[in-house]
């Protein structure tokens, strides 16, 4: 089993990129598809005291209930952000990765860089075309 995890969603570019970054630096990751497996509220409250991060700021508005739901709203705490999250948790921003060296919300791809163990393998182009790693494994 893997040392690194990523809460994927496969339909998301950013998360695919990551993923591949994951997997250029030699390791295949643990890879939990966080819409047909969400994490519990407590495994979000372990993730948000590690990166030192407010439920709010794991939210995503596009694409999700954000807007109908009125969460922009400062009245919502933390703990009822987090049950929104539980009941729609396409409300919860990807990919989140843990790995040895700390926990990240991805976003953009290239914060992935800042928690793997290993250096990547060779270059590393996103799905849009940005080179991220050159041809000697070094961010660009």
């Amino acid at each position: 089993m893997s040392d690194i995890t990523i809460y994927h969603n496969p339909a998301c570019g950013t998360s695919r990129n990551v993923l591949a970054m994951i997997r250029n630096s030699g390791v295949e990751p643990t890879v939990i598809e966080y819409l047909k497996t969400p994490p519990s509220t407590e495994q979000i409250k372990t993730w948000l005291n590690a990166m030192g991060a407010s439920a709010r700021q794991v939210l995503r508005e596009k694409g999700t209930p954000f807007a109908e739901l009125d969460l922009g709203n400062p009245k919502w705490s933390d703990d009822e952000l987090l049950a929104f999250i539980q009941q729609h948790p396409i409300l919860l921003n990807r990919p989140i990765v843990v790995t040895p060296l700390g926990v990240r919300l991805c976003r953009p791809s290239e914060v992935v860089l800042d928690i793997l163990p290993n250096p990547q393998q060779g270059p590393f182009i996103k799905e849009d075309g940005e080179m991220v790693i050159d041809a000697k494994g070094r961010r660009v």
